[in-house]
């Protein structure tokens, strides 16, 4: 399984030429590609990267609004997400729907979806992904994940969201419920107690892309080494290889 980061950045303002492209990922395996997440940066330029499935986590606009004028290619999706995307220019044969905790084959890539907490007004999943002999998880928008323990189990890596390294950006909305993201640090900690023992940073916020990288750097570094697990912050077109 080969993994291209095409974008790492969040829903932010702040861009730089390591994280310029709202956060996406394609799954390259036996030479059939899927891509994760289409976000409104990307529009037209999804035909450039050519892939044979595109993933959506959750319909907000840096996950899932470049396909608002149609899609090149199948489209795979949680039942909340495809209400939200209902009068979208993407054909009815395009359309699927994947519903948690039942996996499936796309693409020759095993897919099964995990419910998430991260938004009420855009309910979102995190994937468990598999090929050959190497699985990941891939939730770049998180609070909280249902199920962790089934999610992370045996997986060579987990794909978290880099919204914020340190800094606490869970609040609840006006009925109560927790939106937001949580901390890679704390991110971290469920890599720990999953025995989860490498994790790669994507949906960067403003601490990571418009703060010092040097400094994040020292931080993530302490952070991963006191929990005993390998970290690193992905850029815009890094390719890792899990075999």
């Amino acid at each position: 399984m080969k993994l291209t980061f095409l974008g790492t950045r969040g829903y932010i303002d702040h861009a730089t030429t390591k994280h310029a492209r709202h956060t996406s990922t394609l799954v390259s395996y036996r030479g059939r590609q899927l891509m994760i997440d289409c976000g409104e940066d990307w529009g037209n330029q999804v035909h450039d990267v050519r892939p044979d499935a595109i993933l959506v986590t959750h319909a907000h606009p840096d996950h899932a609004f470049g396909l608002k004028a149609g899609a090149p290619c199948p489209v795979w999706a949680s039942a909340e997400s495809w209400q939200a995307m209902n009068d979208w220019a993407i054909e009815p044969a395009y359309r699927h729907t994947i519903e948690k905790r039942k996996p499936c084959n796309i693409e020759g890539i095993q897919v099964e979806a995990f419910a998430v907490i991260h938004s009420t007004r855009a309910p979102a999943v995190g994937y468990r992904i598999s090929a050959g002999k190497a699985s990941i998880f891939y939730v770049p928008d998180v609070v909280w994940i249902e199920d962790r323990t089934a999610a992370f189990a045996d997986i060579d890596c987990y794909i978290g969201d880099g919204a914020s390294l340190d800094q606490n950006l869970v609040r609840k909305d006006k009925d109560g419920n927790l939106v937001g993201h949580t901390p890679v640090r704390t991110q971290l900690t469920w890599c720990q107690k999953e025995g989860v023992h490498r994790m790669i940073v994507t949906h960067c916020g403003n601490q990571i892309v418009a703060g010092d990288a040097q400094e994040i750097d020292v931080k993530l570094r302490r952070y991963a080494d006191e929990r005993g697990v390998q970290a690193g912050i992905a850029y815009d077109g890094m390719e890792v290889v899990l075999r």
